[in-house]
C-alpha cells in the first residue's frame, strides 16, 4: 500500500477512535445523569416521606385555651370544631364545661365563653397554654396565682378582647377569637410561642385498634344532667357529637361537631366546702386512672397517669406502652368512675 493510503487509513482510524470514544463517554455521561436523577427522585421521595407531619398539632404556637359555656342555653357553641383538642369537665349543678385548645389556627368566633374553675387549669398548664375566660370562682382565681398562670380575663379586660352577642342572652353570650386573645396576650407580655410536645402521641399512619371492642356508638353519662353520645360516621371516620339527645352543631357554620378521638378518663368529682355553699367541685384527677381510647368505630382500655397537676397526663395501653393517637381533633371526656359508660357493637342484620 502506497504512503498515502495508510496516512488516510490512519486518519479515518483515529478519527472513529474518538468517535468511538465520544460516543462511550456520552453513554456514562447520560447514564451518570440519569443514576443522579433516579436518586435524586428517590431523595425527594424519602424526604417526602420523612417530612410528612401531624397536622393537627404542628408549628410552635402557643396554644390558647378557652372554657366553653356548655349550658343548654348556650348551645350551639362556635369554635370547637377548630379545636385540636376539647375537654369536658362536671361542673357544678351536675352541668358540665368545656376547654376548648386552639394551636395556629385563626377563629373569628369562640364561645360563649365562661368563668373558670380551678381543675381546668390542670390541663391548660399540662398543654403550656394561655388560659382565657370570662370570671372565675374563688379557687380558680387563688390557683392562676399560685401557679402563675396567664390567663386572660374577660371580666377585667378593655371590652375589645371579649364582646357579647345579642342573639343569646347574658351571662352565655360572651365571645371572643385568636386574633383578640393574641393582642390582649402580647400587651401582657405572654410568650405566644412554645417548644412543648402535644401531650397526645400524635402519628399519620392510620390507628385503626384492630384488637379492640366495637364502639360504633359511645354513650357517657357525666350526671344526671349531663349525658353525651357519640355515633361513628363511617364513611367520613369521624364520631358525631350529641348532648342530652340533641345534635350539637356549630354557631357559625351549622354543621355537626365531629371528632376523630375520643378518650374517656374515669375520675371522681365532689362538692367543694366552702364559704359561698354553690356547690362549686373539685376533681380527683392525680394519679392512675382507668379510661378509654376511642378511634374509627373501636375503643380500647387505657391508663391515664397524671403525676402532678402541672404534669402532662400520659395515655397508655394496658401493657403500659403510650397510646399512638389519630392525627386529627380530640374530645377528652372526664366522668365519674361509676359512670356507666356504653360502647355499642354494629347491629346485625338477621337474615329471618
Amino acid at each position: 500500500m502506497e504512503k498515502g493510503g495508510v496516512k488516510v487509513l490512519i486518519v479515518i482510524l483515529v478519527v472513529l477512535i474518538i468517535v468511538a470514544g465520544g460516543v462511550l463517554a456520552y453513554k456514562i455521561i447520560k447514564d451518570k445523569e440519569n443514576t443522579e436523577t433516579v436518586a435524586e427522585g428517590n431523595n425527594v421521595l424519602t424526604a417526602t416521606i420523612d417530612e410528612k407531619e401531624v397536622q393537627i398539632f404542628k408549628g410552635n404556637d402557643r396554644p390558647i385555651a378557652v372554657m366553653i359555656d356548655n349550658h343548654s342555653d348556650a348551645w350551639p357553641q362556635a369554635g370547637l370544631q377548630d379545636a385540636y383538642m376539647v375537654y369536658e369537665i362536671i361542673a357544678e349543678g351536675g352541668e358540665t364545661r368545656l376547654m376548648a385548645l386552639f394551636k395556629g389556627v385563626d377563629v373569628e368566633k369562640i364561645g360563649p365563653v365562661r368563668s373558670a374553675r380551678h381543675y381546668f387549669l390542670d390541663y391548660a398548664m399540662e398543654n403550656d397554654a394561655i388560659y382565657a375566660h370570662f370570671g372565675q370562682s374563688p379557687q380558680a382565681e387563688s390557683d392562676i396565682k399560685k401557679y402563675s398562670i396567664d390567663d386572660i380575663n374577660g371580666i377585667s379586660e378593655d371590652g375589645t378582647t371579649f364582646w357579647r352577642v345579642k342573639d343569646k342572652s347574658e351571662p352565655n353570650n360572651a365571645v371572643t377569637s385568636t386574633e383578640k386573645l393574641l393582642e390582649s396576650a402580647k400587651n401582657k407580655k405572654y410568650k405566644t410561642t412554645s417548644s412543648q410536645k402535644s401531650v397526645l402521641n400524635y402519628v399519620t399512619d392510620e390507628v385503626n385498634l384492630e384488637n379492640g371492642q366495637d364502639a360504633i356508638s359511645v354513650t357517657i353519662p357525666h350526671s344526671n344532667l349531663q349525658t353525651v353520645k357519640y355515633v361513628y360516621n363511617e364513611e367520613e371516620k369521624v364520631y358525631e357529637r350529641y348532648a342530652r339527645k340533641k345534635e350539637q352543631t356549630d354557631w357559625t357554620t351549622g354543621k355537626t361537631i365531629t371528632t376523630k378521638n375520643i378518650i374517656i378518663t374515669f375520675s371522681d368529682n365532689y362538692t367543694l366546702q366552702d364559704s359561698e355553699n354553690k356547690g362549686r367541685q373539685g376533681l380527683k384527677n392525680v394519679g392512675s386512672m382507668d379510661g378509654y381510647y376511642i378511634t374509627n368505630g373501636k375503643a380500647i382500655k387505657i391508663k391515664c397517669i397524671k403525676n402532678a397537676r402541672d404534669e402532662q397526663t400520659v395515655y397508655q395501653d394496658l401493657e403500659g406502652n403510650v397510646i399512638d393517637v389519630n392525627d386529627g381533633n380530640t374530645f377528652v371526656n372526664i366522668c365519674p368512675t361509676d359512670a356507666d359508660v356504653i360502647l355499642e357493637a354494629p347491629e346485625i342484620e338477621s337474615n329471618t
